[in-house]
């Protein structure tokens, strides 16, 4: 007789047992897809989050190094000194090139006096310069206005946070480099009566001086540091955005600046960018180093891996002592047929046939089984996965809870973003979901029916029908 047969007549007579078997591969094949689903929805999110956020590595001075170094002189009697090294601009040029690099920016920053307009909470400068330059009226020795070099004004930190906005005219771009243009802030056009395509003169302490032309007003929302009151180039209102190029005349320096950052096309890809810049570029990493800043992804997706770490171990626990249940389960269905099992084997019955016919009686309760979780897993998946990402993102709220004083050092600019984790998933079960249902049942299926089989394979059917009761 076919034990294809056997098998469909076998669950069919058995009815009580194959519903418990029924009931117990259901509750495995949810817990398993439902875990699959929430994996997957996790995946899509933090592919999302990435597309949203990006990434971005700084190449900059190592200051531990250096301060290291400094404790070195100290402990060998030297004066120790702390001086910062510039980066050499073809070092950071070297790696705009990266295939993982979807755009960069140049940072060189300095201080300036304002010759012929004032800024915002300063004296007159004709007054200033009577008073003797740095050291009269309300300047200090800082200067009046900073100076932010840069290549692409819109990729810097205020404006890709919101704290700043073009209101009038152009962003700085690399066309830019080696004119003499920037962009002022609206109160500062405000009060010395400055429009687009005016200029303005800064110069250095040497009085080297810069006439630069008014490309655009921006407008800023940066709270006021209390420090403006006495360095007036504290004050957000009083920050020039120029080519660095601008910035390096008054600093005195041409082919260097203070730091690059680049923007990745993906955060996963941050360590394969600095292994790659580690082996194959000229940066002297005994100075400098490359600083991932992903914390703004970290913390939106802090929380939704947790949650798929989580469902990673529901699967992998599931899936084994799913197949530890079922195993004692056919294991104790073999040992009350071994009658039946005698009796076949006797008439000349394969062994490999009983197997079979053991294997295709799971299969068809297990494939029962799968269609029931593919209508409940998703109602399973949405419960079981918003519960664990609320339970998530309480603990990081909690665990963010500090005091914002404890966070910021002195005169520690916040460049941070306030972005708030994920907070929902996108649960729904993919035909990708099911198929990796599918294939985990089969293997649960197969060892589980298989290893307690192996008893069958030892007996013959002699052996079988003595030592039945």
């Amino acid at each position: 007789m076919n034990f294809i047969k056997r098998a469909f007549w076998s669950v069919k007579a058995r009815t009580g047992k194959s519903i418990l078997l029924l009931i117990v591969l259901t509750v495995i094949s949810v817990l398993v897809l439902s875990g699959i689903t929430i994996q997957t929805a996790a995946d899509q999110s933090s592919i999302l989050a990435r597309e949203k956020l990006g990434g971005e590595v700084t190449l900059t001075v190592d200051r531990e190094k250096l301060m290291a170094q400094q404790q070195s002189q100290a402990q060998n009697g030297e004066r120790p000194r702390f001086q910062s090294v510039p980066l050499p601009l073809d070092s950071a040029e070297g790696l705009t090139g990266s295939d993982y690099v979807k755009g960069y920016n140049y940072y060189s920053t300095t201080s300036a006096l304002a010759k012929d307009f004032t800024a915002v909470g300063s004296d007159d400068t004709t007054e200033t310069d009577e008073q003797g330059g740095f050291g009269g009226g309300g300047r200090m020795m800082a200067g009046d206005v900073s100076v932010e070099g840069i290549v692409f004004s819109d990729s810097t930190s205020s404006f890709l946070n919101g704290d700043a906005s073009i209101v009038e005219g152009r962003h700085l771009t690399e066309d830019d480099l080696n004119k003499e243009v920037t962009l002022i802030e609206k109160n500062l056009a405000s009060e010395n009566d400055l429009k687009v395509g005016d200029t303005i003169t800064i110069s250095n302490t040497d009085d080297t001086k810069s006439t630069v032309e008014i490309v655009g007003i921006y407008e800023t929302t940066a709270e006021m540091d209390e420090r403006a009151q006495n360095f007036a180039f504290l004050n957000p209102s009083n920050q020039l955005f120029v080519p660095y190029t601008v910035a390096n005349t008054l600093k005195g320096t041409t082919d260097t600046i203070d730091r690059a950052v680049y923007y990745m096309k993906d955060p996963a890809d941050i360590p394969a960018f600095i292994s790659e810049a580690e082996k194959s570029s000229s940066i002297d990493f005994d100075q400098f180093k490359l600083d991932a800043n992903d914390q703004l992804y970290q913390q939106m997706m802090g929380p939704i891996e947790n949650v798929a770490s989580f469902s990673n171990n529901v699967v992998f626990l599931v899936t084994i002592a799913g197949a530890i249940i079922l195993g004692l389960i056919v294991m104790m269905t073999i040992r009350e047929r071994k009658y039946e099992m005698g009796v076949l084997l006797a008439i000349g019955e394969k062994k490999g046939k009983l197997v079979g016919q053991f294997l295709v009686e799971i299969l068809i309760v297990a494939v029962l089984a799968m269609g029931i979780s593919t209508l409940s897993g998703n109602l399973v998946a949405n419960q079981i996965g918003e519960q664990l990402l609320q339970q998530e993102i309480t603990q990081s709220e909690q665990a963010a809870d500090t005091p914002a004083s404890f966070r910021r050092m002195p005169f520690q600019p916040s460049n941070v973003q306030d972005v708030g984790t994920l907070d929902e998933l996108s649960i729904h079960t993919t035909g990708e979901d099911l198929m990796k249902l599918f294939g985990i049942g089969m293997i649960v299926v197969i060892f589980s029916t298989l290893i307690p089989s192996l008893t069958v394979l030892r007996l013959n059917p002699k052996a079988i029908l003595t030592k039945q009761d």
